[in-house]
């Protein structure tokens, strides 16, 4: 299993061109979210049909583009808005979506989640 840190991990909406690699999907972090690809987040991307996603995640010795192709059926991807360009998901939302769940659709339960201790 891979693990990448503690980075935040962020859905960008709407579709992505799939033809893009390292320095293209860099480049949509950096000027259309206007986030910094080397933080050690992890940026997904998906194309217009929704069957396949690109992850950005850069490490300390450089950067990863992992793909999934799914064989049949489709991701359930935000939809482009004028106002949100990425949406953060917790693991456990990623993990639903991975799995081919409407993550949108499912709500955690109030007791699900404890709120984070402040010392």
């Amino acid at each position: 299993m891979l693990t990448f840190g503690s980075g935040r991990l962020f859905l960008v909406v709407g579709a992505t061109d799939m033809r893009k690699s390292f320095n293209g999907l860099a480049g949509i972090v950096r000027d259309r979210l206007g986030a910094d690809p080397m933080s050690r987040d992890l940026f997904f991307f998906c194309n217009r049909s929704r069957n396949r996603m690109k992850v950005l995640v850069c490490d300390e010795s450089g950067a990863w583009v992992l793909a999934k192709r799914l064989d049949r059926g489709t991701f359930a991807w935000p939809a482009a808005d004028d106002d949100v360009v990425k949406v953060e998901y917790r693991e456990e939302q990623l993990a639903l979506l991975l799995r081919g769940f409407d993550v949108e659709g499912l709500r955690p339960r109030r007791w699900r989640r404890r709120a984070a201790r402040t010392s």
